[in-house]
């Protein structure tokens, strides 16, 4: 039997992705990193290069948050509705959604909706 590289195929679909989406000063980029039990945000300007805003759900900040929260897609969800409205306090409406090689499906497809039900645009 083949054993299948996931790690691989991401990075070959986040290579292919990365190739028409680009973060501008008007548009910057929001990305989403998973990993096994956490989730990570960024707003990223391309053009300078700089995160604007960053969040995590191992943050200090959102301690009893996330503990309170059972599951990892409820957790997801979270974590982007507190991103949003951390960028909409630096001015960030709208942003262009980086899925970063990820299906768009459960945790991923959590984050993005919590980030839209916080007031992001994408």
């Amino acid at each position: 039997m083949i054993k299948k590289d996931t790690t691989k195929r991401r990075l070959r679909i986040k290579k292919t992705v990365r190739k028409r989406i680009f973060g501008s000063v008007e548009r910057p980029r929001f990305t989403v990193f998973r990993s096994l039990n956490e989730i990570y945000g960024q707003i990223i300007d391309d053009v300078s290069g700089k995160t604007l805003v960053s969040l995590s759900s191992n943050a200090k900040e959102l301690k009893e948050e996330v503990a309170a929260v059972k599951t990892k897609v409820a957790k997801s969800s979270l974590v982007g509705k507190l991103l949003a409205k951390k960028a909409i306090e630096k001015n960030i409406s709208s942003v262009v959604f980086d899925r970063n090689g990820y299906l768009y499906h459960g945790r991923v497809k959590a984050f993005a909706d919590g980030a839209r039900e916080g007031g992001l645009k994408f």
